[in-house]
């Protein structure tokens, strides 16, 4: 569990400096928002989550594996496999089921008011990637806790996904910019930053698109792939329409965001024929 949790500190720290680096150096868009202020909310929210995570669930998916190695329960502890065969199932079936949880918490009223403190934040940088409210981690953490347990997936399928979706996380929401020929290659196989941030967008149609972390693959599937935003990747507008003033995106008013019920604001804004 020390090694878990060291090994997943220094990657994400690493990639955190990294990308932090490139969004100063090869920036896509212009900061239009304060960014201290967006980062210090951002960053403490993402060490209260830390906090917390470690003082409840910790790193459960991880002990959700060594529990039903324990008991023999899942497919991967009832039928012999390669090592290689279940890391690479772990990581596919994991990030699918990222995927559908993001997708479902779109669809859901209650799970749309947990996670729309990740869409308030009116920028997309590293620091959005971090930006989501505590019960919305906790029932993360138990939804992959299910899916580690019904494969029976090794505890170093769970890390290796865990470091996955960190870095993957960081890299598709920073503001960065990749060469257009680099970004199409890529978009094939992985989430690309232009990808992601159309996600990110007011209207609530490109909102609805681009639900994906790590592979491409499942918005492509399912016909939630959206090319790029109707306004273009640079005048594009970002967050929430029903949050606009920045006295509601401080730490306290996003942590009490989920009970409040306020009227999504669904504008279609231009259409687009680019999907």
């Amino acid at each position: 569990m020390t090694f878990e949790v060291w090994l997943r500190l220094s990657v994400f720290l690493l990639v955190l400096l990294l990308c932090a680096l490139f969004e100063w150096r090869m920036p896509r868009r212009s900061w239009r928002f304060p960014k201290r202020s967006r980062w210090v909310t951002n960053l403490t929210l993402t060490l209260l989550n830390t906090l917390l995570a470690r003082l409840t669930l910790g790193a459960f998916a991880i002990t959700a594996a060594i529990w039903a190695s324990e008991r023999g329960m899942g497919l991967f502890n009832q039928v012999a496999a390669p090592q290689w065969l279940i890391l690479l199932t772990g990581v596919v079936v994991l990030d699918a089921a990222v995927w559908l949880q993001h997708r479902v918490t779109h669809r859901v009223p209650l799970l749309w008011r947990l996670h729309r403190v990740h869409h308030t934040d009116p920028e997309l940088d590293v620091t959005t990637a971090l930006r989501f409210h505590p019960v919305e981690i906790g029932l993360s953490l138990l939804w992959k806790a299910l899916v580690v347990i019904l494969l029976g997936l090794t505890p170093a399928a769970v890390i290796l996904f865990e470091l996955v979706l960190s870095i993957s996380a960081i890299f598709t929401h920073a503001n960065l910019r990749l060469p257009a020929g680099l970004d199409r290659r890529l978009r094939w196989v992985i989430c690309t930053p232009d990808m992601h941030r159309v996600h990110h967008s007011v209207y609530q149609p490109e909102t609805d698109s681009n639900y994906g972390f790590f592979l491409s693959i499942w918005d492509r599937a399912f016909g939630s792939y959206r090319h790029q935003p109707a306004e273009g990747a640079e005048r594009m507008r970002l967050g929430l329409l029903e949050f606009t003033d920045q006295r509601q995106l401080t730490l306290g008013h996003l942590l009490l965001q989920p009970l409040k019920k306020v009227q999504r604001i669904e504008e279609t804004g231009p259409l687009s024929k680019a999907r």
